[in-house]
């Protein structure tokens, strides 16, 4: 039967690397090898998959869809093996996608406490934007993803959250002063950090700035949290911090001061995503419960 798992194989590893040397090193193939192998599968299907020239290769309009049903194939096979040789929670395998503003923070204490209770459980974590999480789920890339729901229609989703937004300051500011919470209308006239446009924290904060008469620029976009709150703690502006990052930071000592912002809109709400299926697979309630319990230790901690 054509296409064989083998050039489903090829074909992703080709989708995910956008070489076709790269995705030849992946496998453990030559390039030539693969290269007639995908020729093969595109005969066979009477369709190009991708477009080669000197930059590398990129998918055809036509071969976006094989390449989404590549990855759902291979992802039920994989799913297969694991049923029989793994077992336990997801059938011993998930691949996981999560918000960078929340992955490193969250996610060490529950695969500490996944890999104690599951000892054959494997987690394969990907920290990646809000668009890209979406994307993954989408196609298949990902079985699950931790993010903010209503970037995610269509699909399962289990609440886990809610986390409050906090300013950053620079400990010389003069809004550093105090330390109660701290009104958006006090963000007039300043200059407001956050993250790139792919984020959905990005879009809250832009309308946190423009109810506030603050302002947003790309001139000062952060590419992680850390870079937030280094150029906040350098004077650059204020930046917006959601609150589990925000309790970290203040355990460890921080070099900013930390206002709680004190407004409805400045929060954010945060789910176990699946696709969109008859129930939710076994295991779901178990990480969901390890993702809450881990959040409301983070944030109490910080008082």
């Amino acid at each position: 039967m054509r296409p064989t798992l083998r050039q489903l194989e090829f074909i992703v590893a080709i989708a995910d690397t956008g070489q076709f040397g790269l995705a030849a090193d992946r496998l453990n193939v030559s390039q030539p090898s693969l290269s007639a192998q995908v020729a093969k599968t595109e005969a066979d299907l009477g369709l190009r998959i991708f477009k080669r020239d000197r930059s590398g290769a990129t998918i055809t309009t036509s071969g976006e869809e094989i390449v989404r049903r590549a990855r759902m194939i291979l992802h039920d096979v994989e799913d297969l093996r694991a049923c029989v040789t793994g077992g336990g929670i997801f059938e011993g395998r998930l691949r996981l996608g999560i918000l960078p503003s929340i992955g490193p923070y969250l996610l060490p204490g529950v695969v500490r406490r996944l890999h104690r209770d599951h000892p054959s459980f494997r987690l394969i974590v990907r920290e990646e934007a809000t668009k890209d999480l979406q994307d993954g789920l989408r196609t298949g890339r990902l079985d699950m993803i931790i993010s903010t729901p209503e970037d995610h229609p269509g699909t399962l989703q289990s609440k886990l959250f809610t986390e409050r937004l906090w300013a950053a300051l620079a400990k010389d500011d003069p809004l550093a002063a105090e330390s109660g919470p701290i009104s958006p209308r006090e963000f007039a006239g300043r200059n407001i950090l956050t993250l790139g446009s792919r984020h959905r924290l990005s879009l809250m904060v832009t309308a946190l700035a423009q109810q506030s008469g603050g302002y947003v620029t790309d001139e000062y976009e952060g590419t992680s949290l850390d870079a937030l709150r280094l150029m906040a703690a350098a004077g650059v502006g204020i930046a917006i911090l959601p609150h589990i990052y925000a309790a970290t930071e203040a355990r460890r000592g921080t070099d900013i001061a930390l206002r709680l912002i004190d407004d409805p809109a400045a929060e954010r709400t945060i789910s176990l995503i699946q696709p969109n299926g008859h129930e939710l697979r076994p295991g779901s309630e178990e990480l969901a419960a390890a993702l809450t319990t881990e959040a409301h230790f983070l944030t109490a901690a910080s008082g």
